[in-house]
């Protein structure tokens, strides 16, 4: 008996171990099924549309083990749904303009109209030449695109572009008419008609304006003297801001002519006030007479450096530039006065918005200053103009080559949530991801490729429908974008046959939409039928809604089950099934989801402005823009990419990395160390060009420098060593690198200057010595002239001593009497 009941236990036990074991593979299979199927723990029609390859069934007879949201890729479900209740929306892409690309053509009536125009008259010109063309010149194919994306489901478009053929040229030269530039305003004009003749062969369609600028008419950019004001400088004209001396015509004659008779003016510092003039001639659209469909090209032309935005303090103008048009019926700029200087971002906004070429012709002083300009205003190039611009024909020629010889694309969408990348082999290379083509010719056609995907729904439902444009840098033709993001459900709108307020199916408390009742705050249940009122315990409810698919637990063993629904116990799990563990999820130092999402079904949901599987990772790029550097900083200095709040530097056409924690370090450069150089000596040594206490409080912000006794830099941390001469001839040594995304700056605490030269002592010195040669040389002379009489002396005592005549004797007597012997009778 015992035996038996020994045995009996056994096999009871070994039934129970067996029947555990098997819940346990069932959740566990269900647990492995649900991570693989991502559409499983969807809840509503939305949610399954968000996550790629689900789709929806609105049956309302759905068999309630059944999941409503699916892989539509799964056949054996298919067949549970009718294809009628299935919605599973896919990108759409349909191009609704879609002209040939092609050069702009003339009707011949209009071609003779234009030719019998006065060319005297640039309006009637101008209006003739508008009126001749048949078709405008399409140089982007499609021109609009409307689509609808899903979210993380990439939608390809192809890009034509090709540079038309005699496409019209507006080309206005903004000089700098100040004293030093009167030589280059002398050549200008005797090249004006040289100039429009180099363009014409380019293209037959081309416009030519003429501007200048000096500065704002206060202190301390000008004398405001009444004198200096009326005459700057000999045979100048009054100081002013900026002048349209001439609209864009096609009477290039008149060029010449109103370069010859502008007049120079003159200011007091080195700057000018170049930022105004660009401004103006950019915004004023009307009054400089840019056209709609002609290449803009702005030819900035200058011998100085520039003001911008801040400097207008100086002058007590605290007003910020606002962008807009201000000039009267003379051309002059009105505000020059009133507003500050605009920023280097202003300039690059307006000129992006009005696809301007900017091309900064300067002299070989201040090549480095606008090469640094040029990187952070779109679209402009820069090169040098002889001393007396006697190359402008040739360097005009060149820069406009150079600029339709390259095609950039770019987009104005500033939604994060959707990605754009660009694809292109160019003229016969390989396949890469690349917005930029050049080698270009006239009419050679390249085509982009261009990836457009949404990575999450915008959390504003008004975000969902966008317009937007990607255009190539300096021209004003677009592909125009209309963008709808697929993030709800038709059925969960009124008025769809899926959508019905008050459903019987929903006992009548609930909204009956895509095939699932949509509670009120009262009720809840699947079908809506539990209420706070009404008891929903007991044996008699059914509890299948409880247990999820293939699964014989009770809301996964990890709640209670109340009317059909799971009531969780833990707070921290969640789902139909309270299948969802919230603590499950990626963590980063110590903190679920970093601290910056929230876990949900062991997903990490990032919020706004974070990224990646435990949320680490910002999408912002603040901390990859050098704040503390000169100028509008760009992301990573334009020479890398920003990841997860890092730069990411790129390579240089030689395949050099750039480097520094900005990207700042161009490969084989000295990086930065000229452009701290004079405020080190300004706040360490009190010395150099910022030499007043003033000036360099409000202008070297960036950085205190620490002064240590010997400056060492490790160029592997990053860390640079700078050293210069000063006026003094004394050397000074400073080392600057960036610790957590701030710069830092160490210099030595005093100067190696040459020892002090006593200017007097070497003075009297000199003097001395040489009052002492002279007292030398004499006493050397006074030596040999008494050595040397005396030795004269000596040798007339010796004659005198061996004379053969009486002393007492004069020896230079001689008798009065002469006797002469004849030899010939000697001694007869």
């Amino acid at each position: 008996m015992q035996a038996e009941q020994c045995c009996r236990g056994a096999v009871l036990a070994a039934g129970l171990t067996l029947a555990v074991v098997l819940v346990l593979l069932s959740g566990a299979a269900a647990e492995e099924q649900k991570s693989q199927n991502p559409c499983t723990s969807q809840q509503n029609c939305s949610q399954c549309i968000r996550t790629p390859t689900c789709a929806w069934c609105s049956d309302p007879d759905l068999p309630k083990d059944k999941k409503r949201c699916f892989q539509h890729a799964s056949a054996t479900y298919l067949g549970e749904c009718s294809q009628r209740f299935v919605y599973n929306p896919g990108n759409l892409y349909v191009a609704t303009r879609k002209e040939s690309l092609r050069k702009a053509s003339f009707s011949s009536s209009s071609s003779s109209s234009s030719s019998s125009s006065s060319s005297s008259s640039s309006s009637s010109s101008s209006s003739s030449s508008s009126s001749g063309y048949h078709h405008e010149a399409v140089q982007i194919k499609p021109q609009r695109v409307s689509m609808k994306l899903r979210v993380q489901e990439e939608q390809w478009m192809r890009i034509e572009y090709a540079q038309a053929e005699d496409y019209p040229v507006d080309l206005y030269y903004l000089m700098d008419l100040s004293k030093s530039m009167e030589d280059d305003k002398e050549k200008l004009s005797s090249l004006g008609d040289l100039l429009a003749e180099s363009m014409r062969n380019i293209t037959s369609n081309f416009r030519l304006g003429f501007g200048s600028f000096v500065d704002k008419v206060v202190m301390p950019y000008v004398s405001t003297v009444p004198k200096n004001l009326e005459e700057p400088c000999p045979k100048c004209a009054a100081p002013y801001g900026f002048i349209n001396v001439m609209s864009l015509s096609q009477n290039t004659s008149r060029f010449s002519t109103e370069v010859r008779n502008a007049k120079v003016s003159g200011n007091l510092d080195a700057p000018e006030g170049g930022f105004d003039a660009i401004m103006q001639a950019v915004v004023c659209r009307d009054e400089i007479g840019w056209r709609n469909n002609a290449r803009r090209l702005l030819v900035f032309s200058t011998d100085a450096s520039f003001h911008y935005a801040g400097d207008g303090k100086l002058g007590g103008i605290v007003k910020p530039n606002d962008g807009h048009c201000h000039l009267d019926d003379k051309g002059n700029y009105t505000h020059s006065t009133l507003q500050d200087y605009p920023s280097i971002s202003q300039i690059n906004r307006k000129v992006k918005d009005n696809a301007i070429n900017v091309i900064f012709a300067v002299t070989k002083e201040q090549i480095n200053v606008y090469s640094s300009l040029q990187k952070n205003v779109e679209g402009s190039s820069s090169g040098v103009l002889s001393e007396d611009s006697s190359n402008v024909v040739d360097f005009v020629r060149d820069q406009y080559n150079k600029i339709t010889s390259s095609v950039e694309l770019k987009h104005n969408l500033t939604d994060s949530n959707v990605q754009i990348k660009y694809y292109s082999s160019c003229v016969n290379g390989t396949y890469k991801e690349t917005s930029t083509c050049d080698g270009l010719k006239v009419g050679t056609q390249v085509e982009f490729q261009a990836e457009l995907k949404v990575t999450r729904c915008p959390e504003d439902p008004r975000d969902w429908k966008k317009t937007f444009q990607i255009y190539p840098v300096g021209i004003s033709e677009a592909l125009i974008i209309d963008l709808e993001i697929l993030c709800d459900c038709p059925c969960e709108r009124p008025g769809s046959d899926f959508f019905e307020e008050k459903s019987a199916r929903c006992s009548g408390v609930g909204t009956h939409m895509c095939g699932v009742c949509k509670c009120d705050d009262q009720h809840f249940g699947r079908t809506c039928q539990c209420g706070l009122d009404k008891p929903h315990t007991g044996t008699d409810v059914d509890t299948t809604g409880c247990r999820a698919p293939n699964s014989t637990l009770e809301c996964s063993g990890r709640g209670t089950c109340d009317c059909g629904v799971c009531s969780c116990t833990d707070p921290w799990v969640s789902g139909e099934y309270c299948q969802c563990d919230n603590m499950a999820c990626d963590h980063h130092d110590n903190q679920l989801c970093a601290g910056h999402g929230r876990c949900e079904c062991g997903v990490c949901k990032c919020f706004d402005g974070w990224k990646g599987s435990s949320c680490s990772c910002t999408t912002r790029n603040d901390s990859c823009v050098d704040r503390q550097g000169a100028g509008d900083a760009e992301v990573c200095s334009g020479n890398g990419a920003c990841e997860c709040g890092e730069c990411v530097c790129r390579q240089d056409e030689e395949g050099r990395p750039y480097d520094g924690v900005y990207c700042e370090i161009i490969p084989a450069t000295s990086g930065k160390c000229l452009e701290f150089r004079d405020c080190v000596q300004c706040l360490m040594y009190k010395t150099g060009p910022i030499d007043n206490e003033e000036d360099c409080a409000s202008n070297c912000t960036a950085f205190s420098p620490q002064p240590v006794k010997t400056v060492v830099a490790d160029e592997d941390k990053y860390e640079f060593l700078c050293t210069y001469y000063d006026e003094d001839d004394c050397r000074f040594a400073y080392m600057y690198t960036y610790k957590d995304h701030k710069l830092v700056v160490m210099a030595q605490e005093e100067r190696e200057c040459p020892p002090e030269i006593n200017i007097l002592g070497i003075v009297l010195g000199v003097i001395g010595a040489i009052v002492l040669i002279g007292l030398a040389l004499l006493l050397l002379w006074k030596l040999l002239t008494t050595i040397h009489d005396r030795r004269e002396f000596a040798r007339f005592e010796k004659e005198r001593m061996m004379a053969k005549w009486d002393t007492g004797e004069n020896p230079i007597y001689k008798q009065a009497t002469s006797t002469f012997k004849n030899p010939t009778y000697a001694g007869k």
